[in-house]
């Protein structure tokens, strides 16, 4: 359990400094604006799944596999529906936000064929799902985890840790879109929810 906590938390200190403006900064100074801007995002997206596999790696390996519950039907299925909208949820969030952007595929598309304007200016998203909630990708990732039919007690550490994960990456995303899209973010922010889609006062 120790491994896996630690590597994971080792993961997630890399993933998140690789998405810090100062990181960022050193590459762009390094490879040329046109170059990160084309490369940057694929880079970043191949180097969080290769750098994950290890971690889970050490989940599934290292830890025993203790059954936690498992649930009895009609509610094995009922679980597995609300997986299931989770996965919907998410590649409408996904193509909502256009998916090969999201990526990184476009930009470097659009790199490597030399064009000269490689992505359009940011857009803030405020309509269909995020109007919902300011997080769609990372509530339709919840409900795709935690609803499983059988609980195990790695997948429930790795459910616990994850979670953690997209809340912070949450308040980290926000800044970030707050300083680039000001008070139309703020705005943004008093109407929608954040992470889960509750009541707002």
């Amino acid at each position: 359990m120790l491994i896996f906590i630690l590597s994971f938390t080792l993961w997630a200190i890399l993933h998140s400094l690789a998405a810090d403006a100062r990181v960022k900064g050193w590459i762009r100074h390094r490879l040329g604006e046109r170059a990160h801007e084309g490369l940057y995002r694929l880079g970043y997206n191949l180097f969080a799944v290769v750098t994950i596999l290890p971690v889970l790696w050490a989940l599934w390996t290292q830890m025993p596999d203790v059954l936690l519950w498992r649930l009895p039907s009609p509610f094995d299925w009922l679980a597995l529906f609300v997986q299931l909208v989770g996965v919907m949820g998410l590649l409408a969030a996904l193509l909502q936000t256009d998916v090969w952007e999201f990526v990184g595929l476009r930009q470097a598309v659009h790199y490597f064929a030399g064009k000269e304007r490689l992505l359009p200016p940011p857009k803030l998203v405020t309509s269909g799902l995020y109007a919902f909630v300011r997080h769609p990708l990372y509530f339709f990732s919840l409900l795709i985890l935690w609803p499983t039919p059988v609980m195990t007690l790695p997948t429930l550490l790795l459910n616990v840790m994850a979670t953690m994960y997209l809340w912070a990456g949450s308040r980290v995303e926000e800044r970030r879109l707050t300083a680039v899209f000001g008070d139309a973010y703020t705005a943004y922010k008093q109407r929608v929810p954040g992470l889960l889609p509750l009541p707002r006062k």
